[in-house]
């Protein structure tokens, strides 16, 4: 397949583009660098560096036509979004609106859409499954709803087939840690931990101890990269257009913030300070997914299943790679 990859300079974005190459598509990354790194990009994909606000750059990107288009840009920070929300109107819904449209005047009928838990807000109960109410507590979760819901009326409108795919904590690296996870500033808890390690940081900053959890800090599911990566080839791979269809991607355990920790300790050496904070606006106590619909529909199972594992992946691309892709 010729497939368009928004996003794919990005973390998961870059991981799925090296899925795709490795099983023969051809791919295209289309991506303006305002997080991403062109050096994450595997080749033989192309690259092409542009905006989604940007509907020229789209039609000229989709010219040589495509089979289908996995879209990862965007914005994904949750306090971020609760500061500032526009933005992520803007990025999220306006710059989504923009593909939607080219890629339906390029006659593209497949899509893959990064989503994300955060769209049940705080869950009914536990493990997260698809039926339960989807509310947001925060405008990260809210603006991946609204693109799930114009997913859906267009596939009765114009018979677009998409996928929205619902991870849980994206985390770990490249294998041969060639590839792995670089953001400004650095958000995500396992490389905040990890630069910990390297002395890139005095300490890891836990956000609230008193969550009705079994420690008090948050529980999250933790799902390797690589895991990711394998749902979205399956998923792009069996798309039928005019439907609009919604996974939960996770490995259907919840990991606490001093959990990971102590994980993260085991796997370094390091002791790993840590200092407890107030709660973090926006941040549910517990998300962890039923996987029970994603593995059913693709016969798919996480192949990392040990959190000292995952650790021990992303670690080898941080010491390897002190400073991300500028090492």
């Amino acid at each position: 397949m010729r497939i368009l990859v928004t996003g794919g300079a990005g973390y998961v974005g870059s991981h799925c583009v090296r899925r795709l190459v490795a099983d023969g598509h051809a791919v295209t990354v289309f991506d303006n660098l305002e997080y991403g790194h062109q050096q994450a990009v595997t080749p033989p994909a192309e690259f092409v560096v542009g905006d989604l606000s940007d509907p020229d750059a789209l039609a000229r990107a989709l010219a040589p036509g495509f089979d289908a288009v996995m879209h990862f840009a965007g914005y994904t920070n949750v306090g971020e979004s609760v500061a500032e929300p526009l933005k992520y109107y803007r990025g999220n819904v306006t710059n989504t609106t923009n593909l939607l449209d080219a890629i339906r005047t390029a006659g593209v009928r497949r899509l893959v859409f990064s989503s994300t838990c955060a769209v049940f807000g705080v869950p009914e109960r536990l493990p997260i499954s698809e039926d339960l109410p989807k509310a947001p507590i925060n405008p990260y979760g809210a603006t991946k709803l609204v693109v799930e819901w114009m997913l859906r009326d267009s596939a009765a409108s114009w018979g677009l087939g998409s996928m929205a795919l619902r991870y849980f904590n994206a985390c770990g690296a490249a294998e041969d840690a060639s590839i792995g996870e670089d953001h400004t500033p650095e958000t995500h808890l396992i490389p905040i931990v990890l630069q910990v390690a390297l002395g890139q940081r005095p300490h890891v900053q836990v956000f609230g101890n008193d969550y009705p959890t079994p420690d008090g800090s948050c529980v999250r599911d933790y799902i390797h990269v690589d895991d990711l990566a394998e749902v979205h080839l399956r998923a792009v791979t069996s798309i039928e257009p005019g439907t609009a269809d919604a996974l939960n991607v996770g490995t259907g355990r919840g990991y606490s913030v001093l959990e990971v920790i102590q994980a993260a300790r085991d796997v370094t050496g390091h002791s790993i300070p840590v200092v407890i904070g107030p709660r973090r606006p926006g941040d549910p106590p517990s998300l962890y997914a039923d996987p029970t619909r994603v593995r059913q529909r693709f016969n798919w199972r996480h192949q990392h299943d040990d959190l000292r594992g995952v650790i021990a992946s992303a670690w080898r691309w941080h010491q390897s790679h002190p400073r991300g892709y500028r090492s």
